[in-house]
C-alpha cells in the first residue's frame, strides 16, 4: 500500500503491466523513473486504487473536516465529525464514507420509507381503478383479464429504488465494519418492496425534491456518490478489491453551487452549468459553471466560474481569466468572478480590470483549511457579495 496526498509524487516498484494498469484509470499518471521504477502523480481525485494488486490511498490536501463538509449533502457537523475522526485515523476513505451513508440511510428510513402514488397499466382478473379501453379492444374480444389504469399507492418509488441500489452495492465492499454492515442488511430488508433497477446519473436528476421527500435529499446525495465513484473488480482468489475515487474539483463545484444556492434563496436565482454563446445566431456554445438571474424577471445579474485548484502565484491562470472574459462578453455584464480553494497565506480577493472592455474579474478564495463554520461564515459572506454587486 502506497500514500500519497493530491498532486503529490512519488516512486514505487511496480512491473509494466501495474503500472499499465494504473495509467488507464485515469485518476493517476504513471511514468518512469531511474532505477527500473515508477513515478505515479496523483491528480484532483481523491480516495483508495486498488488496480491489479496495486493499493493506493490518496489523500486530500484539505482537512478531514472538511473533505466531509464537500462531501456531505446538507447535514450538520455533528453528523459526520466521527466518520472524519475515523478517515484522518485510517487514510482509507471508502470505510468512513459506507459507514456516514448507512447512518444517514438508517435516520432518514427510521422516519418511515416513503410512499407515493404511480399510475399503472396492468391486465387483472377484477376491474380496479378504470377500465383501460384501448388496452382492451387490443385484447381481442377477451372478456378476462380486464385492461385497467389504476393509481397505486407504493413504496417502489424513484427515490427509495436510488437508496436500494446504493445499499445493494455498499453491501459488497470489503472491510466495512460489521456493525455498519447490520445496518446496511436491515435497510436493505426495509426496503424488500422496492424493485432492483439499474441507477444512473440520468436517474439522480429525475428526482425532484420537494417538501414530502426532502427528508430523503441527505441519503440521495450520499446514494450518489457512493453510486458514481465506487468500483468493484475481482482480485485473486474469491476476494473482492474496491476502488473509491473522488474528484475534488466536482466535490468543490458542488458544494459551492448548494451553499450559494442555499444563501441566495429568494435573492438570486443560481443556475449551474448553463448554455451560453459567445458567437451572434448561437454560435460557439460555452457553459459557465454558476449563472446567477433575478427572480422576479429571470435577468442575467452576475456570471462566475469555480476552480478547486489555484495557480501557484496565487494570482489565477490567464487562461481562467480569458474564459471568464469570454462569459461576460456573452453575458454583456460588467463583472465577473472566479471561485477559488485557497491556502491561508493568499488574498482573499483581488480584481482585474480589462483593458478597453471595462469589465472587472475578480478572483475569490475560500480558504478550506479553517473549521467547517468559518468555511460557512466564508461561503455567506460570499453570497452576500455576490447578491449587492460587490467585486471589489
Amino acid at each position: 500500500m502506497a500514500n500519497l496526498s493530491e498532486y503529490s509524487t512519488i516512486t514505487i516498484d511496480l512491473s509494466r503491466g501495474q503500472a499499465e494498469s494504473l495509467r488507464r484509470t485515469g485518476f493517476v499518471d504513471v511514468g518512469p523513473a531511474p532505477g527500473g521504477h515508477w513515478e505515479v502523480t496523483a491528480t484532483s481525485y481523491v480516495g483508495s486504487l486498488v488496480v491489479d494488486g496495486v493499493e493506493l490511498l490518496v489523500r486530500p490536501k484539505i482537512n478531514a473536516e472538511n473533505l466531509f463538509l464537500l462531501l456531505e449533502p446538507g447535514l450538520p457537523p455533528s453528523a459526520w465529525l466521527r466518520e472524519a475522526y475515523e478517515y484522518e485515523a485510517s487514510g482509507d476513505l471508502l470505510p468512513s464514507v459506507i459507514a456516514f451513508f448507512a447512518r444517514t440511510v438508517e435516520t432518514t428510513l427510521g422516519r418511515g420509507v416513503l410512499c407515493a402514488y404511480h399510475g399503472r397499466e396492468e391486465a387483472l382478473v377484477a376491474l380496479r381503478g378504470r377500465p383501460d379501453i384501448v388496452g382492451q379492444f387490443k385484447r381481442a374480444g377477451m372478456l378476462t383479464p380486464v385492461a385497467c389504469r389504476y393509481d397505486d399507492f407504493s413504496e417502489d418509488v424513484l427515490e427509495n429504488r436510488v437508496l436500494r441500489a446504493a445499499v445493494r452495492l455498499a453491501l459488497r465492499v470489503p472491510r466495512v465494519d460489521p456493525e455498519d454492515r447490520q445496518r446496511l442488511t436491515r435497510q436493505l430488508a426495509a426496503l424488500d418492496n422496492v424493485a432492483d433497477v439499474s441507477v444512473r446519473a440520468e436517474t439522480f436528476d429525475s428526482v425532484h425534491i420537494t417538501r414530502l421527500n426532502q427528508h430523503y435529499s441527505p441519503a440521495l446525495g450520499l446514494a450518489r456518490l457512493v453510486l458514481a465513484n465506487l468500483t468493484l473488480s475481482d482480485a485473486r482468489g474469491s476476494t473482492t478489491a474496491s476502488s473509491f475515487m473522488v474528484d475534488m474539483n466536482d466535490l468543490f463545484q458542488r458544494f459551492v453551487t448548494e451553499r450559494l444556492r442555499r444563501e441566495l434563496r429568494g435573492r438570486l436565482d443560481v443556475v449551474a452549468e448553463p448554455t451560453v454563446h459567445l458567437g451572434v445566431g448561437r454560435e460557439v456554445p460555452m457553459q459557465p459553471d454558476l449563472v446567477f438571474r433575478s427572480p422576479e424577471t429571470g435577468e442575467v445579474r452576475f456570471v462566475a466560474d469555480l476552480k478547486y485548484k489555484l495557480a501557484h502565484n496565487a494570482r489565477g491562470s490567464s487562461a481562467d481569466h480569458y474564459q471568464l472574459l469570454a462569459y461576460t462578453t456573452a453575458l454583456n455584464l460588467p463583472d465577473g468572478m472566479l471561485i477559488y480553494c485557497r491556502r491561508p497565506d493568499e488574498r482573499r480577493r483581488r480584481t482585474v480590470t480589462v483593458r478597453n472592455a471595462g469589465k472587472n474579474l475578480t478572483l475569490t478564495a475560500i480558504d478550506l483549511s479553517g473549521r467547517p463554520d468559518q468555511v460557512e461564515e466564508e461561503i455567506s459572506r460570499l453570497a452576500d457579495a455576490i447578491a449587492g454587486g460587490v467585486t471589489a
